[in-house]
C-alpha cells in the first residue's frame, strides 16, 4: 500500500525537488520507504507501506531493460498465478513483490491486461520508448487516483495535497460543491477543484506529449438483474455466495506482515471474522468501536462474534473530546466530506495500527446484496406513483405553507415529486426545500432536477430500469465510491494501515449483481441470500438484533460539547462573509438544534466541515467558477 504521485511535462526537463514535494505531502500513505525517476519530461514518485517482499519490493519497479517502470499503490491478490503465466511467457522477475507483476503484463498486453488483475489498486506505468504515461484505477476505485491535464503537461497523484504542492493554481468548482451540499461528499470524476478529475473506478488514461490525454472504461459494474436466470435455484446461488466469499477472504489474509479485522457487530464485518476464523490457525486480531450514547454503541453486538471465534479483541469507546478530532481530520480529505462516521473510522484505524498493518472490512455487503433501508424507502414509495399529477401540485403547495421545522413537510414534499428517482434523493440525501431554504440561489442546483439526471445517469442504470435497480445500481458506483470507500481510504492511510474489502472482490459483485432483488430483500431485513450464505457462522442473537447504520452521535456533541465550537465556526464574520448561506435561517437552525426542537445535525456538520475545509487552504473569501 503506497502513495503515488507523478507528471509529465509538455516541454522542458522533469525536477527531482517537485516530485519529492509531492511525495513528501503524502508520507502516511507510506511512511517506510521512498523512491523517485526521473526521465526527461516525465517524474514519478512514491512513498511504500511496505505489505509484500518487504525486503526487495523497493518502487520504481523496472522491467529487464529499465524501458517500462512502474510506481503503484494497492495489491494484487492474483499476482502469484500472473507471475507463473508471465514467466512461461519469458519475463524474468527480480523480487517477490505484486507491483513487478504491472510492467511485465504490460509489455506482455499493454492496457488490455489490465482486466486479469484482481486487487485493488490505482497505479502509473512509464513507457519509455513510447514515451507515454498509462494511469489505471481498480474496478470500484477503493484506491484514490486525482489527474490534472493542462496546457503544460499532466499532473496525478494519489491525493489532491499533492496537486497543490507541485505548484499548480486551482480554482474552487462551484458545481461540485453544490453537488457535495446534495450528496454530503463529491462525486467522481469531479473534485473540489475545476481543474482537477478523479480517474474513475474501471478506468486507463494514457498521456504523451503529443497526444496529450485518452480516457477508457475496462470495466463496468453489470446492471443488476430483475429476474433470476432460467433453472437458477436461490439455493444454488447460496453456495456460490459461500464459496466465492471465503476465496475471497482468503486471498486478502496474505500478507508478510500483521493483520486483523474491523469487527462492528453487523452482518458483514462479523461475516469476514467468521470466515478469516476458519480459514486461520491463529486467533483473528478484530478491533471495535462504540459510543458512550447507547443507541449508537455497537460494542455488545460485536463482542458476541468475538467471543464465539476466540478473537484477540479490542474496544474503543469514542467519547465527546474526541470531536478535536475534526480539524486535525479535514487535510486527509482535501476536499468538503459531510460522513461524520469518518470520526469513528479513523479511531479505529489509529487503534488497529497499534497491532496490525492490514486489516479486513465488511464495507460493499450492503450495496452488493441489499443492506440499506433506501430499497425498502423507495419500494414502499412507489405508491405515490399512483398520485395524479394535478393532486401532486397541490400537495407540494400545501407543504410549502408549513414551517420547515414540521417534519411532515419532507414527506409531503416527497410524496409530490415527478418521480420514483427524484423521491429517492429527497428520502437519502439533502432535500430540496431544506436547500432553498439555506443555501443562497447560485449555491443550489436547477430546480428542474435536470442536473441531477444528466450527472448520475449511467450511475443510475437504464431509464427503463425498475426504481430498485437504478437505486442499487447508484448505490454500488457513484455511492459507494464518493462516499464509504474516499472514507476507508483516507481514514486508515491516514494512520498508515492498509485495509482489504474482501465483498468488493469484482467476482463476487458480478455474481450478486445476477441475483434478482426479492432474493435479496427479506419481508424487513436485506441480504436475505447472503445470510442464507453465511448466516449459519453468526450468534443466532446477532441475527435477531436490528439494523443500525455506522452513525456518530452528532446531535448530542452539537447541544454539548461542540456547541460553542458549532456555534463560533458558523457565525463568524470569515464564514458569513462567503455568501453561502442565509444567516437568518442559519441561527434560526442553530437555535432550533440547540433547545432540542429539531435535529439539525446533519446540516450543521456540512457546513461545519465546508468551512474547516475553506480555512485550512485559504479560501476568503471563497472563489468560485461556473
Amino acid at each position: 500500500m503506497c502513495g503515488i504521485a507523478g507528471f509529465v511535462l509538455r516541454r522542458g526537463v522533469a525536477e527531482l525537488s517537485t516530485v519529492r514535494l509531492m511525495c513528501d505531502q503524502i508520507r502516511h500513505r507510506g511512511p517506510d520507504d521512498e523512491g523517485y525517476h526521473l526521465s526527461g519530461s516525465c517524474a514519478l514518485g512514491m512513498r511504500r507501506l511496505s505489505v509484500i517482499d518487504l525486503d526487495t519490493g523497493h518502487q520504481p519497479i523496472s522491467n529487464e531493460d529499465n524501458t517500462v517502470r512502474v510506481v503503484f499503490n494497492g495489491e494484487i491478490y492474483n499476482h502469484r498465478e500472473l507471475r507463473e503465466w508471465l514467466s512461461s511467457r519469458g519475463h524474468r522477475f527480480y523480487t517477490r513483490s505484486d507491483t513487478e507483476v504491472l510492467v511485465h503484463l504490460y509489455e506482455e498486453e499493454g492496457v488490455d491486461g489490465i482486466s486479469r488483475l484482481r486487487g485493488m489498486f490505482a497505479y502509473a506505468i512509464w513507457d519509455e520508448r513510447r514515451r507515454q504515461l498509462l494511469l489505471a484505477r481498480d474496478r470500484f476505485g477503493k484506491k484514490p487516483l486525482y489527474y490534472a491535464d493542462l496546457p503544460e503537461g499532466l499532473w496525478f497523484a494519489s491525493e489532491l495535497k499533492s496537486l497543490r504542492a507541485a505548484g499548480l493554481l486551482l480554482d474552487t468548482d462551484r458545481d461540485a460543491l453544490r453537488l457535495y451540499f446534495q450528496l454530503g461528499y463529491i462525486p467522481e470524476p469531479l473534485s473540489a477543484y475545476k481543474q482537477v478529475r478523479k480517474l474513475e473506478p474501471g478506468s486507463w488514461m494514457r498521456y504523451s506529449r503529443e497526444d496529450g490525454a485518452r480516457k477508457q472504461k475496462y470495466w463496468t459494474l453489470p446492471i443488476p438483474a430483475e429476474q433470476a436466470e432460467t433453472g437458477i435455484s436461490e439455493e444454488s446461488v447460496a453456495r456460490q455466495v459461500r464459496e466465492l466469499f471465503d476465496e475471497s477472504v482468503r486471498a486478502r489474509m496474505i500478507a508478510d506482515v500483521p493483520l486483523g479485522a474491523f469487527l462492528s457487530g453487523g452482518i458483514d464485518s462479523s461475516s469476514v471474522v467468521a470466515s478469516m476464523a476458519m480459514q486461520s490457525d491463529a486467533a483473528v486480531k478484530t478491533f471495535s468501536i462504540g459510543f458512550e450514547e447507547k443507541e449508537f454503541n455497537e460494542l455488545p453486538a460485536a463482542r458476541l462474534v468475538a467471543q464465539k471465534y476466540k478473537t484477540e479483541h479490542t474496544e474503543i469507546v469514542v467519547r465527546p473530546d474526541a470531536v478535536d478530532l475534526v480539524s486535525r481530520l479535514i487535510p486527509f480529505f482535501d476536499e468538503p466530506f459531510g460522513d461524520s462516521s469518518a470520526i469513528p473510522t479513523f479511531l479505529v484505524s489509529q487503534a488497529a495500527r497499534e497491532h496490525v498493518k492490514v486489516v479486513l472490512t465488511g464495507d460493499g455487503g450492503d450495496e452488493l446484496f441489499g443492506g440499506y433501508d433506501s430499497l425498502f424507502q423507495v419500494d414502499r414509495a412507489r405508491r405515490f406513483d399512483r398520485i395524479p399529477m394535478p393532486l401532486r401540485g397541490l400537495i407540494r403547495r400545501a407543504a410549502d405553507q408549513l414551517p420547515y421545522s414540521f417534519y411532515g413537510k419532507n414527506y409531503l414534499r416527497m410524496a409530490s415529486r415527478p418521480n420514483a428517482v427524484e423521491r429517492y434523493f429527497d428520502l437519502n440525501y439533502s432535500p430540496r426545500y431544506m436547500r432553498e431554504l439555506l443555501l443562497k440561489p447560485e449555491w443550489n442546483l436547477p430546480a428542474d432536477n435536470s442536473y441531477l439526471w444528466q450527472r448520475f445517469s449511467e450511475s443510475l442504470g437504464s431509464n427503463d430500469a425498475d426504481i430498485l435497480t437504478r437505486v442499487a445500481y447508484f448505490e454500488a458506483t457513484t455511492q459507494l465510491a464518493g462516499d464509504m470507500l474516499v472514507k476507508v481510504d483516507r481514514m486508515s492511510m491516514a494512520n498508515s494501515l492498509e485495509i482489504r474489502c474482501p465483498l468488493l472482490d469484482h467476482k463476487l459483485a458480478e455474481l450478486a449483481m445476477k441475483i434478482p432483488h426479492k432474493w435479496k430483500m427479506g419481508t424487513h431485513t436485506g441480504k436475505r441470500i447472503f445470510l442464507k450464505a453465511v448466516g449459519d457462522r453468526l450468534p443466532a442473537e446477532l441475527l435477531q438484533l436490528p439494523k443500525k447504520g455506522f452513525g456518530v452521535p452528532l446531535a448530542q456533541w452539537f447541544r454539548g460539547p461542540l456547541r460553542g465550537f458549532l456555534r463560533e465556526t458558523l457565525t463568524s464574520k470569515q464564514f458569513l462573509q462567503r455568501d453561502i448561506v442565509s444567516e437568518p435561517f442559519l441561527r434560526g437552525m442553530l437555535d432550533e438544534h440547540e433547545r432540542g426542537r429539531r435535529n439539525n445535525a446533519h446540516w450543521l456538520w456540512m457546513l461545519l466541515v465546508l468551512e474547516l475545509w475553506q480555512r485550512e487552504y485559504a479560501y476568503s473569501p471563497m472563489k468560485v467558477t461556473a
